[in-house]
Order: structure tokens, then C-alpha cells, then sequence
């Protein structure tokens, strides 16, 4: 008798293992996915009119994370990165003793890493993630403490709306630092030629009475300033400074990152997670009036709270004179679209453009149809399948880091097209490509015809079907996270644009991909839809 079971486990096998295989290759992750075989379908390509916007100064304040540091691209120009935060006591009103001496005040920030191998002593070697630039790069890199205040609510609007902060507002926290540089050792390597590094942090520690190798993940390590700590945190508690952390807040308004270039060495820039990130400080104290031993103690500060990201964004021509009100071509299209993180650019997309370019390359559109999807709906196509195709352009900025992900969304409303709602995908081990059927990856097997392809299968079936929805615009962004689908406003809303995806402002990646007018035809932007007519 035929054994169901055995065939349902092996089934089930062979299910999980092709959709393994399906997941191996970050780069071509979810291109198959979206439609290789088409028998028996009709395809049709349509081109897209697609036009550079810029954005502005930004919301910038409380970011899931955040860059720091200096990028140079040959595209783009030069983006610099500071940044401010709040910081808070992990344990309020904290008790110390008599004849309090630190020993140490260290700052560690981690960095995103992955474990590549770990040898038979024990230490281990890692690479590290969303840090751009060379690999001897270097800054001059600065920690102050914080003299502004970072407010929760917004005054201006009788404290009834959370309070915005903006990319440009540098200069408004540099002119307040409240002390001199808390990074201060005479190790150069901790600030004037600061690296981000992969090495592994090893120290010893006595343990049981032996002295014991430890071993740290790759972070950011910079001892602050002794004497700076001990006034502002240990002579503070008699004052009552530190009973809470409203109170605390108030007092100890937080750590200024500024960052600068270190002489002629190139710069870099790493993302960071800066509410991962701790202060510790080390300090020993007496026992008791009648016991001379010493006993070790530590007060913790976590930098929590409210942060801002700080961008100074230095365009090159090309790129400023791209997204200038004068260049944009919101009628054809521009060659380039030009997709740039942080208070960059993006890109407005119109789909069915009226009797521009009729279907199947055919010009014009039969009398009483206005536009494309008119004459879809009139021929009652059923979409089996439909995809936006973003071609890079591979010379504009060849030497760098292409971005691995761009954000497609409804432009007119500040939210995801259907598509995204509908993809729960998920990519083990790599959190950047989730919703990889919805796309937007990076397909860069064959590096001389790169492509960004994102799914639109549901967001068109929709326009085709309800004759009444609105072909609204839609927007083409950089995305530091697929998750986070929310938008910031700009400092200066128009009529036009008032706010980005906030995953855009997080990232300081850019990407300069083919538009509709671009030179080569098969480059062009293109709306590409498998379907089947109705009989």
C-alpha cells in the first residue's frame, strides 16, 4: 500500500530545499520569484515617465539608525555625517561610596558584523556591514558633550505634536558644545586618525583570582575624559542630578558627534546603532571606614533618548544641476534619475502616460481612449504578472558603492503601493532582503546591465479592474530598510513633494539608474506586464 506519509515529508523536503536554493543569491533574490516561465501569456512593455526631485533638509530625529562619518562618491559629491543623542543613567540614583577614584570611562559603540571564523585560541575574525569607503580610510572624529536641549514636543504647536529636527540644524548644536573634547587620549587612533575597524577587542580580566583573556565584537572603543566624568556624573549625585533620568536629561543633555577630514587621508562612513551604545564607567571605592580593600563599581550611561542625524551634503555639478528646477523635465522625463539618501533626491514616476507611447509600440490609441489603461481595461486584460524594470546606469559613477535597494510607493499618498502589503517573504540570515518578492534588490549578475526590478502585479490588477481608482503617482527612493515604510516631512514642504520615506533619510546610499529619455532604448525605464485577454 502506497506509504502517504513518506510522500508527504519528502514533499516537503524538496519544497523547503528549492525554496533555499531560491534564497542563496542576494543579488538575483526574488528576480525569479517575480516570472520566468510565461507560457501561453502575452507580454507587453510600456514606458514610464520618470523625473528627478529634490528634497531638501529633512526630518532627521530619532532614526533606527544612523550614519557617521564622511562618504565621497564620484556621482553624488561628499556627505558628512554628525551626530547628537540624549543619554540616560541604566540605573537611576545611584549609591556611591567614600574616596570614589575612576579608573576608566570607555564609550562603546558596536558596529553591524558577521562571526567569519574563530581559530583554536579562541579569537576570531569578522567583516563588517554598511561601512563605505575605502579601507585605509580615516577621520578626525570629536565627542562632545551635548548644550542643547532635545525636546519631545513642539512648543510652537502648544506641545500637541512631537518636535522635528532637520539635516541642516549642524551648525545650531555646534555652536552650543558644553565641554572640550571628551575623546581626548593620546592614541591618535580614538580621534585624529580614527578607523573604523573589524579587529576583535581583547583584554584581560581577573576572574576567580586568575587572570583571564576576554573577547569582544568589532565596536567603536574610545576612552573619554576622566576628570570631565567625574565632575559631571560622580560629584552629581549629592546634588541630586541623577534621582531620575527626566532630571538627568535636563542636566547631562547628551554627546555631540562631529566628525571631520583627517589631513589628506580619504574618509569613510559607517551606520551605526547608537542605541546599542553605552558609556561605562569604572571606578573603585572604599569598602568601609574600618576596611582598607577596594572594591570595583561602574555606572552605566546609555545613549537613549531623542537623537538627530546631521547631514552637510557638498553636491558635485552634475549632480546639482540634474535635480535643479531648471534641468527636471516633468513632461518627457529625465535621461538620469538620480536617487540619493539623507536630503538628496528621488524620483516621480507617471504610469500610462496619455497616447504617449501607445501599446506595443504601437503610437497613438484608438478614437474615445484616452490613455493606456484605458485601452487595457476596453481589451479586458487579465494581469497575470506586472513589474517595474530600473535599469543602473554602470558609468555614472563607476568607482561607487551602488546601492542594494530602492523603495517603490504611492507617491500622492506617503504609503506602499498594494504590493508591499501583500509580500510577508522573509530571507533568513539576511534582514535587508525581506519582501524580496516585492523586489527592489539589486540584480547585478551581469555588471554591464545591473537592475532594480520591483512588483506591481497587484497595484495594476487594481487599476484595471476598478475603473474608478486614481493612477496616482509613484515614488522611486534609496531604502536603508525595507521595514520601515513611513515618511518624514521636509523643513520646506511645496505643493509638489512635503515629505520622503524615512527609510530614504536613514541612508546615505545613492543610485543614478536610467530614466525615460535615457539614450540607449532597451535602458529605458519600463513597465513590463505578462497577461492573458479575455475571451
Amino acid at each position: 500500500m502506497f506509504d502517504t506519509s513518506f510522500f508527504k515529508k519528502t514533499l516537503l523536503i524538496a519544497s523547503v530545499a528549492f525554496l533555499y536554493s531560491c534564497d542563496k543569491d542576494y543579488n538575483s533574490i526574488g528576480d525569479g520569484l517575480l516570472g520566468d516561465n510565461h507560457f501561453g501569456l502575452e507580454k507587453s512593455s510600456f514606458d514610464v515617465i520618470g523625473y528627478n526631485q529634490k528634497t531638501g533638509p529633512v526630518q532627521s530625529n530619532n532614526l533606527a539608525v544612523n550614519p557617521l562619518g564622511i562618504y565621497d562618491t564620484d556621482g553624488f559629491g561628499s556627505t558628512t555625517a554628525n551626530f547628537v543623542t540624549q543619554v540616560a543613567l541604566e540605573t537611576v540614583n545611584p549609591v556611591i561610596g567614600k574616596n570614589p577614584v575612576i579608573e576608566s570611562v570607555v564609550l562603546t559603540i558596536p558596529y553591524f558584523s558577521t562571526l567569519k571564523s574563530t581559530d583554536t585560541n579562541g579569537d576570531s575574525t569578522y567583516t563588517l556591514d554598511s561601512i563605505y569607503g575605502p579601507d585605509n580610510a580615516k577621520l578626525k572624529l570629536s565627542v562632545f558633550e551635548s548644550g542643547y536641549f532635545i525636546r519631545n514636543l513642539d512648543p510652537d504647536t502648544g506641545l500637541k505634536e512631537s518636535q522635528k529636527y532637520y539635516t541642516d540644524q549642524n551648525a545650531m548644536f555646534e555652536a552650543v558644545k558644553a565641554s572640550m573634547r571628551l575623546n581626548n587620549s593620546l592614541d591618535v587612533g580614538q580621534n585624529d586618525l580614527f578607523r573604523f575597524s573589524a579587529d576583535q577587542y581583547r583584554y584581560t580580566e581577573m576572574v576567580d583570582g586568575k587572570e583571564t583573556i576576554k573577547r569582544e565584537a568589532p565596536a567603536v572603543r574610545l576612552d573619554l575624559d576622566k576628570g570631565f566624568f567625574k565632575t559631571k556624573i560622580m560629584d552629581a549625585v549629592a546634588s541630586n542630578k541623577l534621582v531620575s533620568n527626566d532630571v538627568f536629561k535636563d542636566y547631562f543633555r547628551g554627546l555631540y558627534f562631529k566628525v571631520e577630514k583627517s589631513g589628506a587621508n580619504p574618509s569613510g562612513l559607517a551606520m551605526l546603532d547608537f542605541k546599542k551604545a553605552k558609556i561605562t564607567i569604572n571606578y573603585k571605592e572604599d569598602t568601609s571606614d574600618t576596611d582598607p580593600t577596594r572594591v570595583a563599581k561602574t555606572i552605566v550611561l546609555k545613549l537613549i533618548g531623542n537623537t538627530v542625524s546631521l547631514r552637510e551634503h557638498t553636491s558635485n555639478a552634475v549632480y546639482a544641476n540634474a535635480i535643479s528646477s531648471a534641468a527636471v523635465n516633468t513632461v518627457l522625463g529625465d535621461e538620469k534619475l538620480y536617487l540619493k539618501g539623507g536630503d538628496g533626491s528621488l524620483a516621480i514616476l507617471e504610469l500610462f502616460g496619455k497616447d504617449l507611447y501607445g501599446v506595443d509600440g504601437k503610437t497613438g490609441a484608438p478614437n474615445g481612449v484616452a490613455d493606456q489603461l484605458d485601452l487595457i481595461r476596453a481589451n479586458k486584460w487579465l494581469i497575470n504578472e506586472a513589474s517595474l524594470v530600473v535599469r543602473l546606469d554602470a558609468t555614472a559613477s563607476a568607482n561607487d558603492k551602488k546601492a542594494n535597494r530602492v523603495y517603490l510607493y504611492d507617491f500622492n499618498n506617503n504609503k506602499p503601493v498594494s504590493d508591499y502589503f501583500y509580500d510577508n517573504s522573509t530571507a533568513a540570515g539576511n534582514g535587508k532582503s525581506a519582501k524580496f518578492l516585492f523586489g527592489g534588490i539589486l540584480n547585478q549578475q551581469n555588471p554591464a546591465d545591473s537592475y532594480y526590478k520591483i512588483s506591481l502585479t497587484n497595484h495594476i490588477r487594481s487599476l484595471v479592474k476598478n475603473t474608478d481608482s486614481t493612477n496616482v503617482k509613484l515614488g522611486l527612493a534609496i531604502t536603508e530598510s525595507i521595514a520601515v515604510a513611513t515618511s518624514n516631512s521636509l523643513k520646506t514642504p511645496t505643493t509638489k513633494i512635503s515629505k520622503v520615506p524615512t527609510a530614504s533619510v536613514m541612508s546615505p546610499q545613492g543610485a543614478i539608474v536610467h530614466g525615460s529619455r535615457a539614450v540607449d532604448p532597451k535602458n529605458k525605464l519600463k513597465l513590463e506586464i505578462y497577461y492573458t485577454k479575455s475571451n
